[in-house]
């Protein structure tokens, strides 16, 4: 999105909403508006698209308060943005307006900087001072996702693994200037090493990468043979990440600052993990809890028992199953489950599965057989008969 888009646009009429307006008030226009012209709902409708588009640009804007107060404020300054004094606009050098002047014009004696104001908006750092030649913006390095798989008991008690990671660098040959050995490169003399130029539209002028050098600043005559003059080369290297324990299948963890290096002296970007962990042959997990399904007999169920329970890497712990357990039913286990990130854990989940035996000695059959006999009398399927024969 260009500048002038910004100076341009009036977001308020674009969303339909007083200047005035509170954040609900836009929101609501928003979704209002995002529905009528959404790109699903009007297929191979151009405009409705075009107007789509419209919409969230002004509401990525008027949504977020610091950028709406800024978008206010370059909008609400008097003289149309005028490019010399005169016409009641401002005396002031479109020069200090983006930020490249030499003191920084100020506004309303509120001292700040018109530089600062644009660079907050536009993207671009404020501050006025043009650059010297030859001086390069530094750049942050790119982020870098990857994908490790744990076991799950690595998962549960966390680990350090190594990670092999390929990325840009700067060029070992050349060290990142992009020039062969025993050369160096030259200033652009179209942008004098700046990296960007001008241009004029009536009034305004707007800066864009340059085409000659296309935003470095500089221009290789010889260029390196590995890099073929770019200054930055494919490297691999190995990095020791530490997986917090706890960790769960399908979480991504956010490692500050080890992902692709910066260029000229900017900051490395993040690299992201993305974590696969093999289910384990007896414990399940759902979310910060351990779960088990443990087989108990019929008459255990039924008479109630003791019985002992398996837990993740320490000793089984006894459980007490009350007289007429129904089959599905599931106890807690207090802190045996997996770490949180505050250091504490879960619990067990322990599901009762009712075993039902397949084949009885003749004792068995005869004791069964008494129980049927002496149940009690209650019919348990009466009720539902019942309500079955209703309409």
């Amino acid at each position: 999105m260009s500048t002038k888009d910004y100076l341009e646009k009036d977001y308020y009429k674009v969303l339909g909403v007083a200047k005035t307006a509170s954040q609900e008030e836009i929101k609501k226009s928003y979704r209002k508006l995002a529905r009528k012209y959404h790109p699903d709902a009007n297929k191979g409708d151009a405009d409705a698209e075009d107007r789509f588009k419209e919409v969230s640009e002004a509401y990525d804007v008027l949504s977020d308060e610091k950028r709406r107060k800024e978008y206010d404020s370059v909008r609400s300054m008097p003289g149309g943005f005028r490019g010399q004094q005169g016409g009641g606009g401002f005396g002031f050098d479109l020069g200090d307006l983006f930020g490249q002047g030499g003191t920084g014009t100020q506004t309303g004696g509120t001292g700040e900087r018109i530089g600062d104001l644009f660079g907050g908006l536009f993207g671009r750092g404020g501050g006025g001072g043009t650059r010297t030649a030859g001086t390069r913006r530094a750049r942050r390095g790119a982020d870098v996702e990857t994908e490790v798989t744990l076991s799950f008991g690595r998962a549960m008690n966390g680990v350090t693994v190594p990670i092999k990671l390929t990325s840009e660098a700067a060029c070992d040959s050349c060290r990142g200037t992009g020039a062969k050995a025993g050369t160096v490169p030259r200033v652009c003399p179209n942008c004098e090493g700046t990296g960007h130029e001008t241009r004029n539209l009536g009034n305004f002028g707007f800066q864009e990468p340059c085409k000659e050098c296309r935003g470095r600043g500089l221009v290789v005559d010889d260029p390196c043979p590995t890099c073929h003059g770019s200054g930055r080369a494919t490297g691999t290297r190995t990095i020791q990440a530490r997986i917090p324990a706890g960790v769960a299948d399908g979480q991504k963890i956010r490692l500050k600052a080890k992902g692709a290096p910066g260029e000229n002296g900017g900051p490395s970007g993040d690299l992201y993990v993305n974590i696969k962990v093999r289910p384990h042959a007896v414990f399940g997990r759902s979310a910060d809890n351990l779960t088990l399904t443990i087989p108990v007999t019929f008459p255990e169920a039924a008479l109630g028992a003791e019985i002992r329970v398996p837990t993740f890497q320490g000793q089984p712990v006894t459980l007490k199953l009350p007289e007429g357990t129904p089959n599905g039913r599931t106890f807690r286990v207090k802190g045996r489950g997996a770490t949180r990130r505050d250091g504490t854990k879960g619990d067990l989940l322990v599901t009762v599965d009712v075993h039902i035996p397949q084949k009885l000695d003749e004792q068995s059959r005869e004791a069964l057989a008494k129980l049927r006999e002496t149940g009690g009398g209650e019919d348990l399927r009466a009720d539902i008969i019942q309500q079955a024969r209703q309409e």
